[in-house]
């Protein structure tokens, strides 16, 4: 054998025990071997009313092929009702496990973390440092009512909250007693299912607000005998609650009149569907905004658990910062939210809050006084059952 066949022999075999030496040490150090990278998945559970915005903005966001550390990063979007995303975290049901949670408001994100804390004895999502969960919009209840019985009650009570929904609602005359016509036959409340959506139990939160003329219940308030009795007799105006989907004022687009006359609703999805109304509706909506505030934040919420590499984190983090962009959150108003950047103008480009300014949404609403959210005792209460499931 010649001296040339010698040194390549002497190569493969000194290539050969290197790599067998590198698989010997990853077995014994328990290290994994390497292999080739593909995309960062971002995998995004996002509340109902904020999702075609998030949706529009992830396939963009895909469309321009960002990348981290040379990877690219794929966002994709899965619409699910806060209430339902809650009961798959309670459960552990989510497989994968995504990426980033987007509820409807930060309260739910606080709940989820109690759940969490007393199986792991942490929080799952963060509420401060680099990744702490933070709004991308807001959006505020607000009364949504045909005009021409929002100028009844006006009329009749002076004012449209939550007192005078509960006296419509039980006048045995129906709206001739309000001065409405007979055609109108009793006053119909919409509010949003709370077993499909999480501003149900919020609407009821507000009740309860004006109920006792304070931001904060708590659960003496809600089992209140007294409070029990008006409440089951304002819910028993609404027509059936086991036919109304998870968008209330779809249905209220949809069916207009035997859906209901008006309710609490979120501004953004009134604003979305308010073009619809007027186009099928002869009776456009009005809106007016309560004495106290319920805020939706819609918090951008990362999870931290290891079922998720610090690359998804970061590519997450990525993301977020695209939807707090102006370019991007300029286009939320475009969905009747108000942007979270402050530098973006709420009436700027196709504005909803522009469009239909005349029906009474507002830029700046005058009212400060914030309703506070529920704790996890009063979530857990199901106190709409207690009222309503019973009638």
């Amino acid at each position: 054998m010649n001296r040339t066949r010698l040194i390549f022999f002497g190569v493969v075999l000194l290539a050969l025990l290197i790599v067998g030496a590198s698989l010997a040490y990853q077995r014994l150090s328990g290290e994994a071997p390497l292999v080739a990278q593909g995309p960062l998945s971002v995998r995004i559970v996002s509340a109902l009313p904020i999702e075609p915005w998030v949706q529009e903005a992830a396939r963009k966001f895909n469309a321009e092929k960002q990348t981290l550390d040379g990877q690219s990063i794929v966002v994709s979007v899965t619409p699910m009702d806060s209430l339902t995303a809650m009961g798959k975290w309670d459960r552990g049901e989510f497989n994968p496990i995504p990426t980033v949670w987007i509820p409807d408001s930060r309260y739910l994100v606080e709940l989820v973390n109690a759940i969490y804390n007393e199986k792991l004895g942490r929080d799952i999502f963060l509420t401060d440092g680099e990744y702490r969960a933070k709004p991308l919009a807001t959006s505020l209840f607000s009364w949504g009512i045909y005009s021409s019985r929002a100028r009844v009650l006006q009329t009749k009570y002076g004012a449209i909250d939550w007192k005078a929904i509960h006296d419509a609602a039980i006048a045995k005359g129906g709206w001739p007693e309000l001065g409405g016509q007979p055609a109108w036959g009793y006053f119909k409340l919409v509010v949003p299912n709370p077993h499909k959506n999480a501003a149900g139990l919020l609407a009821m939160v507000a009740a309860a607000g004006e109920y006792y003329d304070k931001t904060s219940i708590t659960t003496e308030d809600v089992t209140n005998p007294k409070f029990q009795a008006w409440l089951k007799e304002l819910m028993g105006s609404v027509t059936d609650f086991s036919s109304l989907s998870a968008y209330s004022v779809e249905d209220l687009a949809l069916f207009g009149y035997s859906v209901g006359d008006g309710g609490q609703l979120l501004e953004s999805d009134l604003l979305v569907n308010m073009g619809g109304i007027q186009t099928r509706w002869a009776d456009p909506l009005v809106i007016v905004y309560p004495k106290y505030l319920t805020w939706f934040d819609f918090p951008f919420t990362i999870w931290m658990g290891p079922e998720t590499s610090a690359a998804e984190k970061n590519a997450a983090l990525q993301f977020e910062k695209y939807l707090l962009s102006a370019a991007v959150q300029s286009t939320a108003t475009q969905r009747g939210l108000r942007p979270a950047n402050t530098e973006v103008a709420i009436t700027g480009g196709d504005s909803l809050f522009a469009k239909w300014k005349d029906q009474g949404a507002l830029v700046i609403v005058p009212r400060t006084t914030r309703m506070r959210p529920p704790d996890r005792e009063l979530s857990l209460l199901r106190w709409f059952d207690l009222n309503v499931g019973k009638r």
